[in-house]
């Protein structure tokens, strides 16, 4: 057997597994969930909408992204997957919690659980140029993730010192 049947032969039987674990993907009920989430979430705005109860929508928002973690943590296994679902889902929190329904209109054109459910479709797809700038971002979204968790705890500390003083007139 010469070594180009070898390297077709390979390479078939990794299509075929990765039919398999597609189709595996595909059948989960997190997945299925994430694709809700995705739809209802984004292309119908649901995630400005609720952006509007100050506070418990952002928190809101957050629970919408567990799916995406426990999914790329739990059932993709991959770090720097996780590392940007995270870094998305903190993102859209930090952008959601600028106060005067600014945040929510960003929430707008954002769309988080879209380039999650992008991303981890790449994954899943084993689409080399997702796979490629996921992993380059790794270490990147590792320090973004430190940083906007301090811009979430500064910007609280913020909202409730604001709304401390704004009671604090009357």
């Amino acid at each position: 057997m010469s070594s180009i049947q070898k390297d077709k032969q390979l390479s078939l039987s990794e299509l075929e597994k990765r039919d398999q674990q597609r189709q595996r993907l595909n059948d989960s009920k997190v997945y299925h969930a994430m694709e809700w989430l995705e739809r209802y979430m984004d292309r119908y705005y649901l995630d400005a909408i609720i952006g509007f109860i100050p506070g418990w929508g952002d928190a809101a928002a957050l629970l919408c992204a567990a799916p995406f973690v426990y999914f790329s943590a739990r059932v993709i296994k991959s770090v720097p997957l996780t590392l940007a679902v995270i870094t998305n889902a903190l993102r859209d929190i930090l952008l959601g919690l600028i106060p005067f329904f600014v945040g929510d209109i960003i929430d707008v054109f954002y769309r988080s659980n879209t380039r999650n459910m992008a991303m981890v479709r790449g994954f899943v797809d084993g689409d080399e140029v997702v796979i490629k700038r996921v992993n380059q971002r790794a270490w990147q979204a590792g320090a973004v993730l430190v940083v906007l968790l301090a811009l979430i705890g500064l910007m609280i500390w913020l909202l409730i010192s604001f709304g401390k003083y704004l009671i604090s007139l009357f």
